[in-house]
């Protein structure tokens, strides 16, 4: 039988944690483990003091390395990591990760946020002041002459906080174990945990950036930038002429009307007038470039680099927690603007040496330019090439194979053309009608703009969320493509409130009601006192809702809440849900694990992946064996839970990370 290890550790290092990630923070060679508190299988927890000169035990260091101790920790990449850096690299298999263990069950981030959401006892939870000595004892401190001009606080410095600091350290592992013992009743299925694991691995293994070129962005962004306020200064007469309230007061007077505010589409809608004034008419472009002069995505490069040129720590394993898909870190990746500038190759040679009037000359805007070659700052390692893969529409193929919608899956397993054969079915077109030249090819539109819109219960208002009306649409035309979408998608539309009644049976009968493929269920630990609802997936994975109530909502129907974070406010608390955002979950969950089974098949495959985006896989590997066939033939194959979904797959090969 195994042992359970819970660790805990507190750590110093002159690199920024939060702004450089982990890897980066640990690499630093002032890294030092300040207190390494342990439980062995729930007895009291025991603190090494290591900066006082304890040593950990070499039974302790033993068992890091033992498959007979299964080793837990809150955010245990960071414990596993820190340990590495003293014992090399430890087995990531051995390691079980509580935070994650609460994101798979509805809970949210942070030791202290889900002891709370939990409810636990005030003896069981984080305590307060660990922000203030972490900031004492962890980070560097800024020398005065009271403290003597030193640049780090030591245990003898104050060893009153010291003192607390190991309490604190020590009441990390009992929260810990705490909030595994709550979780626990909920567990996370066998291959979850392997995908744990692997993405582990794959953050660890990071992805080569050309510094080269992010040394040029930043020089030539903040040269620009200071070129750009200077012609507006110059302009305008403005102290600062970035400020919005300036800019405002300044345009009013010059437009004699009044200007509300300085959004994308207001700076578009006044350039458009034919009265501007050629001062009016530069500021205005001034400000559209000077919004684009941002070099943030460069600067967070330049921060989580770590020494051999590599970046990190790009993903977030199970950041959404309500579907399970993976968030964004450091860089964020998932919201990297589009590359259209041609030749993209040129464009980074000029940025790399410094050549800003032929750059302008080429590619136009430079702001804009160095917005788009982000991007291709992920570059192969030597000898390798990139090989990217994504997943063609992979959510109107999940959902239209989730709600049975047969003539939508018949699109995916021939020609793929979803928009023309939407349009075709809403207005009873032939599909070979609708193609460029002809009149028909208007209809295409109309199928686009409902297909990104409508499938999750939207009416009107997503169709002008989506862009309805850049897309040449009329508000008068809207309800007409709800109608028809909805008359031409009847499984799809089904599907909505059938999860709805679903959901609304369980969380009152309590019990489980299937919905095609996916099963609802009530669960409850009487130990605990946990109440959620669960859909488990095909896959065999469960998306969990906490403490599911049913209200009443403003049109007097049922209204489904559960207990989670809210995307307003960010905080913990009433969430209200209805059947076509419950469909939303179970199809994104569902594309999020095939991507996760992908990826599995790909690094058994010997295709090391460096990251991914949304649906959408990087590959670095040798030139040799860079296989775009190879690739896309694993993303496209048959899924073991799902063998029936039509999946296919697209992609390149090149030097550097792009997005056409």
């Amino acid at each position: 039988m195994a042992h359970h290890l819970s660790i805990d550790l507190e750590t110093y290092s002159s690199v920024d944690l939060k702004k450089s990630g982990m890897f980066k923070y640990i690499e630093s060679p002032d890294y030092q483990i300040l207190l390494f508190a342990y439980s062995i299988d729930g007895e009291p927890v025991q603190v090494i003091d290591l900066a006082t000169g304890e040593q950990i035990p070499p039974w302790l260091a033993a068992a890091l390395r033992d498959p007979g101790f299964i080793k837990h920790a809150y955010n245990a990449a960071f414990e596993w990591g820190g340990l590495s850096k003293y014992f090399g690299t430890l087995p990531v298999d051995q390691w079980r990760c509580t935070m994650f263990h609460g994101l798979y069950c509805g809970y949210t981030a942070g030791l202290e946020a889900t002891g709370k959401a939990l409810g636990l006892a005030a003896d069981k939870q984080k305590l307060n002041s660990g922000k203030a000595l972490i900031r004492y004892f962890c980070v560097p401190c800024r020398p005065t002459k009271t403290n003597g001009g030193r640049t780090r606080n030591l245990p003898h410095h104050d060893p009153d906080k010291w003192a607390l600091f190991k309490e604190y350290n020590r009441r990390d592992v009992e929260t810990e174990m705490e909030i595994e013992r709550r979780l626990s009743a909920f567990p996370v299925p066998d291959f979850v945990q392997k995908e744990w694991e692997t993405d582990l691995r794959i953050n660890a293994r990071g992805v080569m950036v050309d510094m080269n070129l992010v040394s040029g962005a930043l020089t030539m962004g903040a040269n620009t930038r200071a070129a750009l306020i200077d012609e507006a200064e110059r302009i305008s007469g403005l102290r600062n002429p970035n400020s919005v309230k300036q800019l405002r007061e300044w345009l009013g007077e010059e437009l004699d009307e009044e200007v509300t505010n300085l959004n994308k589409e207001t700076v578009a809608h006044l350039l458009n007038r034919d009265d501007n004034s050629d001062a009016v008419q530069r500021m205005l472009e001034l400000r559209q470039e000077l919004g684009k002069t941002s070099t943030k995505k460069y600067d967070a490069i330049e921060a989580a680099v770590c020494a051999d040129g590599r970046v990190r720590g790009l993903l977030q394993f199970y950041g959404a927690n309500r579907t399970g898909r993976w968030a964004g870190r450091l860089v964020q990746v998932q919201n990297l603007p589009r590359t259209y500038t041609e030749p993209l190759s040129l464009a980074r040679d000029l940025v790399i040496n410094n050549q800003p009037d032929a750059l302008r000359l080429i590619c136009g805007s430079i702001p804009d330019t160095l917005s788009q070659l982000i991007r291709t700052s992920f570059i192969a390692s030597p000898g390798n090439l990139l090989v990217d893969a994504d997943f063609s529409a992979i959510e109107a193929r999940v959902i239209s194979w989730l709600a049975g919608e047969q003539w939508r899956l018949e699109v995916f397993r021939t020609h793929g053309k979803i928009y023309e054969a939407s349009a075709s079915q809403m207005f009873g077109v032939p599909i070979d009608k609708i193609k460029k030249g002809n009149p028909e090819y208007a209809l295409r539109q109309k199928g686009k703009v409902a297909e990104l819109a409508l499938g999750y219960q939207g009416s009107t208002g997503a169709l002008i969320k989506m862009g309805a009306f850049d897309m040449g649409l009329t508000e008068e035309e809207l309800p007409d493509i709800v109608s028809r979408w909805r008359e031409a998608n009847r499984r799809i539309r089904d599907l909505w409130y059938a999860m709805e009644n679903a959901a609304v049976r369980v969380i009152s009968e309590g019990g489980s009601v299937g919905v095609g493929c996916v099963m609802l269920s009530r669960e409850y630990d009487q130990s605990t006192g946990a109440d959620c609802m669960t859909i488990l997936l095909p896959s065999g994975r469960k998306l969990y809702y906490i403490n599911p109530k049913i209200g009443t909502n403003q049109w007097d129907k049922p209204s489904i809440t559960y207990m989670g974070m809210e995307q307003s406010t960010k905080r913990w608390g009433t969430v209200e849900t209805y059947g076509g955002k419950l469909v939303e979950n179970c199809v994104q969950a569902i594309a999020r694990d095939c991507l996760a089974c992908s990826i599995e098949r790909l690094e058994a495959a010997g295709m090391p992946v460096v990251f991914h985006v949304h649906d959408e896989v990087v590959i670095d590997i040798p030139s040799d064996r860079a296989d775009l066939d190879a690739v896309v033939k694993i993303m496209g194959a048959p899924i073991p839970w799902a063998a029936d979904l039509p999946l296919n797959a697209d992609g390149w090969t090149g030097l550097f990370f792009r997005k056409d």
